[in-house]
């Protein structure tokens, strides 16, 4: 395969990033990758932190804090009150959802692409507490955004209490139309709970214009913050409903600063905060590196790399081309037999991209970020081709 130059805005991003030079990095989906300037950041709060601990903990913290949501509240459009860091889209949706309590014939409404942990986390707490998840299947390919909805929406009865439901899936990298299902949602007085994990700087996000009574996301993946790094968003009329894991000072009146929600979440005692405090310098790096054009370009070689996909194996793809659907992270159809082989693709060839399993099929989960070039694609589909050919 011979791909087209693929030009970014700016020289040699892969410099940017502390990866090694000897692999082919295809899966940011799963942890990111944190670019050298804003680790430098993180770095730089740590160790102002212990150059006086107390200092830091005791006068800073929470202002720095407040500061850095402020940043966080206008890249997604929310008010920085309705914005609470966290550690990553688990906690987040765990806070959520181990505040809700439901009866016995109350049913949260998924689909049957969701991630893993967040399905373990809701059959767990229905267990104790009541309630049933349903799960609707969605099938692949996809086709209109209106059919989606039209279809995932008449899974809903009058036991519907809630809406789980991802923005961009992780098994099976789907930008879902949730918009409409959200508004929907709010008509029929249905809790609309959504998994942003792969959102934030992969796609643009407008808190306020979606409008969802919560949305939780990571940082780490796609906006290149360090790990750790994580949010929660609540409506403000629903912010009442969350109780917080753990009950230290943001329950005393005297030590609370800012917003009731942000206090319950963010004045919890002592931990690191040097990832949240360098999510603005991710904000800014993705600024500075015209990011709308880096999204663009990697989406043009997922694109390619998709294509090349369909001519070897003759599969269909789950989408078409369009960034309606996907934009830097695609699911490639590979032949079902003998899944294992494709974990090979790490052993002998030294690329670091997940085998998906999925309602029967098997999925390379391609991620293409700025520091990927077409020879990363040219590795994966000549690797690929030995594997079928075996």
């Amino acid at each position: 395969m011979t791909m087209p130059v693929l030009t970014l805005p700016l020289p040699d991003l892969a410099s940017q990033f502390n990866l090694r030079r000897d692999i082919v990095f295809l899966n940011h989906g799963s942890f990111g990758a944190c670019p050298r300037p804003v680790i430098a950041a993180y770095r730089k709060w740590q160790d102002e932190l212990e150059s006086e601990p107390v200092h830091f903990f005791g006068r800073r913290r929470l202002p720095l804090l407040a500061e850095a949501r402020a940043a966080l509240g206008k890249f997604v459009n929310a008010d920085a009150d309705d914005v609470v860091f966290v550690p990553n889209i688990t906690y987040g949706m765990n806070i959520v959802v181990n505040s809700l309590r439901f009866g016995p014939d109350d049913e949260i409404l998924t689909t049957d692409h969701e991630y893993g942990a967040v399905n373990n986390t809701w059959e767990y707490h229905l267990k104790r507490y009541g309630g049933k998840i349903v799960y609707r299947e969605v099938p692949i390919p996809m086709t209109t955004p209106e059919e989606f909805v039209e279809h995932f929406w008449a899974g809903v009865t009058p036991n519907t209490k809630a809406i789980s439901i991802s923005h961009i899936t992780s098994a099976t990298a789907l930008i879902f139309p949730i918009a409409e299902i959200i508004k929907r949602a709010r008509a029929a007085g249905i809790l609309s709970i959504i998994d942003g994990a792969h959102v934030p700087g992969h796609i643009d996000l407008d808190l306020t214009a979606l409008d969802p009574d919560f949305y939780a996301a990571n940082c780490h993946k796609w906006l290149c913050a360090p790990k750790g790094a994580g949010f929660l968003y609540a409506r403000r009329d629903k912010q009442d409903m969350l109780e917080p894991f753990v009950c230290s000072w943001n329950l005393s009146r005297h030590t609370q600063t800012g917003s009731r929600f942000t206090n319950l979440f963010e004045n919890v005692g002592t931990n690191d905060p040097a990832p949240w405090l360098a999510v603005p310098a991710a904000i800014e790096f993705q600024h500075t590196h015209n990011w709308p054009a880096v999204r663009a370009a990697c989406h043009a070689l997922g694109s390619q790399i998709r294509q090349e996909f369909a001519g070897i194996t003759g599969l269909t793809p789950v989408s078409d081309e369009s960034n309606m659907w996907w934009n830097q992270m695609a699911l490639c159809p590979v032949p079902t037999g003998e899944q294992y082989q494709y974990q090979r693709l790490w052993d002998e060839f030294q690329i670091e991209i997940p085998v998906v399993q999925w309602n029967g099929h098997t999925f390379l989960r391609v991620a293409i970020q700025a520091y990927n070039t077409p020879n990363d694609g040219d590795r994966l589909i000549e690797a690929v081709k030995k594997i079928i050919n075996r």
